[in-house]
């Protein structure tokens, strides 16, 4: 095509160009990447060209009104003298950095000064500028609210409260739940840089956010051995599933070929902290070797990094560097606390998640998933004990045996939260997730749980359920299994009572899962109050606690029915990955096959086990909660799923007039800031 000559029809390309680009791949991916759903189209700007490369007394330039990397009160940029502007984005010539113009054009350089003063001080935010300069006049092309780093934003935003341009309120919206995320996880050193560029081989969701570099290890048992030797490891598996759960905690990050962003290992890698990527679908994981479409391979015992901000996999070891955590940042929490009504709970399941949960500014603990105290070594033999046992004797003897670790745990947890309220959930999983898989029933754990092999994979079998998310779980379990209600009771109380006696200040609740009649959770909370009481009286009265008792609401019955429910009940919890799945009729584990393709296809506006349905699951939440507190005034009512520290999520719980949210210990001061921001908004 030749270049046409007609000025107008010039214009009318170069327009028509600028349209086009709306569904450029490049746009498309980048509109992914950062949510943007419904907008129809861009806009067209068409204005006078001015030209900076018409000399030395001509330039152009990019600059910030303050530093975006750490928010220091500076002009920040680049320019080139004798250039186009296209120069200096694209990298055709080195510039220089801004304060050399000082030296070059004084009077020029003074003016942008001025000007970037003033238009700061018109948009009330730092501002990201480009520049012309035609022999010597300053020409202002643009300006827009700059990009910045976690650390940029908070320190900007408490210097524009300093200096009287925004207020308090303001500030807080400024910083958003992504810029806290990058300042809570370490993060690689340099990603622009073509040492971290080049070893990019292949790339997968990113499940939680963070950077980690160790060496690959392919099973659970390898990750805990390298790591108990002192290495640093990255966990590679094809899925996880609870039995690696020794491995994910041994591991500083993981990386999975299949799973989606609610899969086991991105959930239990966000609860820990832990950066993960799931599934890279390039991946393809032999036993102990990967290889990815890009023909990249590496080996177990290879060094790997992974990005869980990005999705990317690295050969090699990345340089990282720590989180920073600022004066500022404690100062701007400080803002954000004194403006939100959500109280902010954790979900934690040891004494060292509750004791981060708490340093994070944690208000007491939303949910303790009793079940993760069960997949560590001796514990889970008992478990399996438990669940095989042929006699009622034999099935006894095994509770027996788990309640002084249980306890254990309970007094830990407690008295790491001294004087704030935990919330225990009773046991909730199938129990096929505790057994071992078809090809694991060897001689050896057969020996283990005093059963012969043949034995163990026919009492394995029995117990496999057609639809184990729906099946024997939750109070179903604790009603056909009361002795280990009662075991779980007794461990709770026992604990508490110890801690009152050596003057701490316990406050256990206990929360009865996936009830979806009265009658279910009456039959777990009789049992409660009758073995606290049996405590208590062991103890002596002055280790009495309050015994609160409620639910955890994940069935759409139990929303449907929360007055009655509200009759006996006394606080209610939303487990809304359950109340999702059941109210979807999606199963979660296997949801990653055709969600995706529903967000891209605007079947769903987002994937609805990351971000609240507030359309369907919100009415029986808001219903729920109306009710409930009809029935019973000033019920405390929460949620305790993957949604409480999820921003948007978070918005809307606050405007349903629920009381707290209960996330992950990491994800603590981003549950508050976008309580806070909640809060803000609706004034």
């Amino acid at each position: 095509m030749e270049f046409p000559e007609d000025p107008l029809q010039q214009l009318r390309l170069a327009t028509a160009a600028v349209f086009d680009s709306w569904q450029s791949e490049r746009a498309l991916k980048y509109m992914e990447i950062n949510d943007i759903k419904g907008l129809l189209g861009t806009a067209v700007n068409v204005q006078a060209m001015v030209f900076g490369n018409t000399g030395d007394s001509s330039g152009t330039g990019v600059c910030f009104t303050r530093n975006p990397n750490d928010g220091t009160r500076e002009l920040y940029g680049e320019y080139l003298i004798n250039a186009q502007g296209e120069d200096v984005v694209a990298g055709i010539r080195t510039p220089e950095p801004i304060a050399r113009m000082e030296q070059d054009m004084p009077e020029v350089y003074q003016e942008l000064l001025d000007t970037c003063k003033l238009l700061e001080t018109r948009f009330k935010d730092m501002q990201d500028i480009e520049f012309t300069v035609q022999e010597k006049k300053l020409y202002m092309l643009q300006t827009r609210a700059g990009k910045r780093t976690g650390q940029a934003a908070v320190q900007i935003a408490s210097d524009l409260v300093d200096e009287g341009m925004v207020t308090k309120e303001d500030a807080i919206k400024m910083v958003s739940p992504d810029h806290l995320d990058q300042m809570l996880h370490p993060q690689f050193k340099d990603t622009a840089s073509d040492s971290y560029k080049s070893n990019v081989v292949g790339t997968g969701l990113p499940a939680s956010p963070g950077a980690a570099v160790g060496i690959a290890a392919f099973s659970a048992a390898k990750a805990e051995e390298l790591a108990k030797s002192g290495a640093k490891v990255i966990l590679v598996r094809d899925e996880t599933s609870p039995e690696d759960v020794g491995g994910m905690h041994a591991a500083k990050g993981m990386l999975t070929a299949r799973g989606g962003m609610t899969s086991h290992a991105a959930v239990v890698a966000r609860g820990w902290g832990k950066p993960c990527v799931v599934g890279a679908a390039d991946l393809e994981i032999s036993a102990t070797s990967a290889k990815l479409k890009s023909g990249a391979t590496f080996n177990e015992g290879d060094v790997i990094s992974i990005n869980g901000n990005t999705g990317e996999i690295l050969i090699g070891e990345q340089e990282l560097k720590p989180a920073e955590v600022t004066g500022a940042l404690a100062r701007f929490m400080s803002w954000a606390d004194s403006k939100r009504r959500l109280k902010v709970l954790a979900n934690a399941d040891t004494p060292e998640d509750a004791a981060l949960a708490r340093e994070n500014g944690a208000e007491g603990i939303g949910l303790v998933r009793t079940e993760h105290m069960f997949f560590d070594g001796e514990r889970l033999a008992n478990v399996r004990k438990m669940i095989l046992a042929q006699t009622q004797q034999e099935k006894n003897v095994a509770i027996a045996a788990l309640l002084p670790e249980q306890q254990k745990d309970f007094e830990g947890i407690f008295e790491a939260m001294d004087g704030l309220p935990v919330t225990v959930r009773l046991l909730d999983p199938p129990l096929h997730e505790f057994l071992p898989c078809e090809d694991e029933c060897d001689l050896e754990l057969a020996e283990t749980l005093g059963l012969g092999q043949q034995e163990l994979a026919e009492a394995v079998d029995k117990c496999r359920e057609q639809n184990p998310m729906l099946g024997l779980r939750g109070c179903r379990l604790g009603i056909t299994s009361p002795e280990i209600v009662e075991m779980q009771a007794r461990a709770i109380y026992t604990a508490a009572a110890v801690n009152k006696k050596k003057g701490l200040d316990p406050r256990p609740e206990v929360m009865v899962p996936l009830v979806g009649t009265l009658a279910e959770f009456r039959n777990q909370e009789a049992i409660v109050r009758r073995v606290a009481e049996e405590v208590f009286s062991e103890y002596g009265q002055d280790s009495r606690v309050d015994v609160v008792v409620g639910t955890m609401v994940e069935t759409p019955r139990a929303a449907l029915t929360s007055a009655k429910i509200a009759t006996s009940a006394e606080f209610f919890s939303f487990g809304t990955n359950d109340l999702t799945q059941m109210t979807f009729g999606y199963s979660r584990d296997d949801a990653g096959a055709f969600l995706p393709h529903y967000v891209q296809n605007g079947v769903l506006p987002s994937d609805p086990f990351q971000v609240f349905d507030t359309e369907g699951v919100g009415q029986l939440v808001e219903m729920a909660t109306k009710q409930g507190k009809a029935v019973r005034p000033g019920m405390k009512v929460g949620i305790c799923g993957e949604h409480g520290g999820d921003p948007i999520s978070v918005a809307f719980f606050h405007g349903a007039g629920l009381d707290y949210v209960s996330c992950s210990a990491f994800r603590v001061p981003i549950a508050r800031l976008a309580a806070a921001q909640a809060a803000v908004t609706q004034q």
